[in-house]
């Protein structure tokens, strides 16, 4: 008897993984629940277990394979220990011995398990423009919105096979108004340079950022804010409250998310967002925490963030950041979220213009605080200061109200009594 490997339910939206890594091969032996297969999302890795103990079987796909939801991917097979690995299929006879095929066409050995189609399309086929076959997701896809392969062109996928995000980006790209220019020759690489390949991960942050760029109306506003008196707010209760609240420690995230809770209230469509030709206006912020994590940057979102204490949005913020470097963040906690908060001063940034996690209006930049001069009351004084960015969709933003917001949110900063009387 054997048990099946198959692609588990993703998550909402997440219909199809690419393979990542296989963790065990053909004929090593396995426990119950032990992982053998490592899957890559859009948004996260996750690690497919063996059903039962066993051995390893026959893998039915490659790495860098895209697959569907409950595709089976090999099996455990019944036994104890390790065992040797299937023997090699037999070499295929000569081509002398193999029935001819027309010109310009491969030809396949039988065997009596799975035939994978072929790593390259008949060079006929190329000589005539059109795509390498699209993954089952991506050829659904393209049925659905009248396209053909030929119109996306080679895919990212594996030996240039078409995925659902190569359409996705073909549909997010706008009509060409001139013809296409001539194919790019393939470039030459240095021998001191290395090759590799994108990870689905990075390929869908770069894809993601580029249609936030290409569809909403990007504009960015910055302030400055005295951390003076937040610094003084956390010197003086930082160990009070790491006490009472069991570890958990006082910093400036909760802060400036508590500030930009209380101006999102008052500027509710910068908590808005744009689908057709409607505007979803919501009574609850989900609020997006830009962390890094080992393949990239994510944003799990701190749901209902507008009800948590400090404490509670500290302790998420915390869980987060541990689960990121981990690479154990679940697909549920990165989606949802209708506003972000990205803090790039821990790595030492001054300034910058951050892009929205569309399909949200609007994301907050925080930076590095800075002793400078500034002008108080007539004097020059010393004071830790903090540039602060938000950029926003102008096309459900005005101008006004993103300026607005920003103000607010740099007074509720610099005086933290404005949050607990909610002025």
């Amino acid at each position: 008897m054997s048990a099946e490997i198959k692609v588990p339910t993703l998550g909402e939206s997440v219909t199809t993984a690419t393979i990542a890594k296989w963790l065990k091969k053909p004929g090593e032996a396995v426990t119950a629940d032990e992982p053998v297969v490592e899957l890559e999302t859009d948004k996260v890795s996750v690690e497919v277990a063996a059903p039962e103990a066993g051995v390893m079987g026959q893998q039915l796909v490659a790495e860098g394979d895209e697959v569907e939801v409950g595709t089976v991917l090999a099996s455990v097979e019944a036994g104890s220990g390790a065992a040797k690995p299937a023997a090699a299929a037999p070499a295929p006879k000569k081509a002398a011995e193999a029935p001819k095929a027309p010109a310009g066409v491969q030809t396949q050995p039988t065997t009596s398990g799975p035939v994978a189609r072929p790593a390259t399309p008949p060079s006929d086929v190329v000589a005539q423009g059109a795509a390498h076959a699209p993954m089952p997701s991506a050829q659904k896809m393209l049925t659905e919105k009248g396209l053909s392969p030929a119109q996306v062109g080679t895919g990212t996928g594996k030996d240039g096979r078409i995925t659902k995000g190569d359409v996705l980006s073909f549909l997010a790209q706008p009509p060409a108004a001139t013809p296409a220019a001539a194919p790019v020759a393939p470039r030459t690489d240095d021998p001191r340079e290395e090759r590799v390949k994108m990870t689905r991960l990075r390929r869908t942050i770069a894809r993601r950022l580029k249609d936030a760029q290409n569809t909403a109306a990007l504009l960015t506003t910055f302030n400055e804010v005295d951390m003076s008196a937040a610094k003084a707010l956390r010197a003086e209760y930082r160990e009070a409250f790491e006490k009472k609240h069991n570890g958990v420690k006082l910093g400036f995230m909760s802060i400036f998310a508590k500030a930009a809770i209380a101006a999102l209230k008052e500027f509710p469509a910068i908590n808005a967002e744009i689908n057709g030709e409607d505007i979803i206006y919501r009574e609850f912020v989900n609020l997006g925490i830009a962390v890094g994590g080992p393949n990239g940057l994510v944003v799990p979102v701190i749901r209902d963030a507008d009800t948590l204490s400090f404490a509670g949005i500290e302790s998420a913020i915390a869980g987060f950041g541990k689960r990121a470097r981990d690479g154990s963040l679940k697909l549920d906690e990165l989606s949802g979220g209708t506003f972000s908060i990205t803090n790039g001063g821990i790595y030492g940034s001054l300034m910058s213009t951050p892009i929205v996690n569309a399909p949200q209006s609007g994301i907050l930049g925080m930076h590095a605080i800075q002793d400078r001069p500034v002008a108080v009351g007539g004097q020059v004084v010393i004071r830790p200061m903090m540039y602060i960015a938000l950029t926003y969709d102008h096309r459900i933003v005005d101008g006004k109200e993103a300026v607005s917001f920003l103000v607010r949110v740099k007074q509720n900063v610099e005086d933290p009594r404005r949050l607990l009387l909610e002025v």
